[in-house]
């Protein structure tokens, strides 16, 4: 007759205290303090002083005289034509640039994409001029490429003129005649690969799968780009387009070294206005009215970028 033993019943483990949720993610936010501190003294103050100073009719040339003029610089900045002129001309080469940007960095993304001999030296080509520095890219254009004597653009229009069997072509002043085009042109070859990296990522992120079943079905390149990769791209772009637009109507460096805002103000954007008003007016306070608002708007895009890279995000964190 078997006896069956019962096993001794043992306590359960005792529960470990739970910690607050709120107490945990302060937790792990606390090595990261000494950034956020670091962050917003760089940052927030400079801001911050700025704003004060933006409420101040100040002159340097006259530093006795400063009065509080509450927000009277602001509407100065909103009704002055100087500046309404620059706010027009940094909308054009903000909208130019991009625009341009992105249809030329679309074309080299999907040629890119393809197969190759030599893809990796192309790419590293085409990378080549978002790596040089603003102002190096800037003087490059002026001298290399734009000047009437030696530039490159005179060069081969007097070269293709003496193969037809004429004498040298006309000498053109590509800065004086066409400044808003030269600027234009010149940010357009920095900026390029920059749409490009971000599209090229778009396009490798595309599902193999679907553009396969695509070709089997017998869809055409046109179609297969048109119904199924652009649509895929949309968030890319969009990405492209708003971080674009942040960079570039921040320029400063093109604008000062090609045209200097000229002939005339043709050229002269909201940060090349700033720096006039700044350092040849030095008029403070109506500076940093303008650069609050300059700040503001780069705000507003900034916003819809990061949600666009948010959505990014959460639709490869679904895959």
């Amino acid at each position: 007759m078997t006896t069956l033993i019962e096993a001794p019943e043992t306590a359960p483990p005792p529960a470990r205290p739970r910690t607050p949720v709120g107490v945990g993610k302060w937790r792990r936010r606390i090595p990261l303090l000494p950034a956020l501190v670091f962050t917003v003294i760089v940052t927030q103050l400079p801001f911050v002083a700025t704003l004060v100073i933006s409420t101040f009719q100040r002159n340097i040339l006259k530093p006795g005289e400063r009065q509080s003029t509450g927000l009277a610089n602001y509407a100065f900045v909103f009704t002055d034509e100087r500046l309404r002129s620059a706010v027009l001309n940094t909308v054009v080469l903000t909208a130019s640039v991009v625009l341009v940007s992105v249809l030329l960095g679309l074309g080299l993304a999907l040629l890119l994409d393809r197969r190759f001999p030599g893809r990796g030296l192309a790419r590293t080509l085409l990378i080549a001029p978002f790596l040089v520095m603003p102002v190096a890219a800037a003087l490059l254009w002026k001298h290399a490429v734009y000047n009437p004597g030696y530039g490159l653009l005179n060069g081969t229009l007097n070269a293709v003129y003496r193969f037809f069997g004429a004498a040298n072509g006309p000498t053109v002043d590509w800065v004086s005649t066409f400044p808003m085009p030269a600027v234009v042109l010149s940010l357009v070859w920095q900026w390029t690969p920059f749409i490009m990296l971000i599209l090229l990522a778009g396009l490798q992120a595309q599902p193999g799968d679907v553009l396969e079943a695509a070709k089997v079905d017998g869809a055409s390149a046109l179609a297969t780009f048109r119904f199924i990769t652009l649509p895929h791209l949309r968030q890319y772009l969009e990405l492209g387009i708003l971080l674009g637009t942040i960079y570039v109507v921040q320029t400063f460096d093109a604008v000062y070294t090609i045209t200097q805002g000229g002939p005339g103000s043709d050229t002269t954007n909201l940060p090349y206005e700033i720096y006039l008003t700044m350092f040849r007016k030095y008029e403070y306070g109506e500076a940093a009215a303008a650069g609050v608002v300059v700040v503001l708007g780069s705000i507003v895009i900034a916003t819809f970028a990061l949600r666009t890279i948010a959505s990014l995000f959460r639709q490869e964190a679904y895959r």
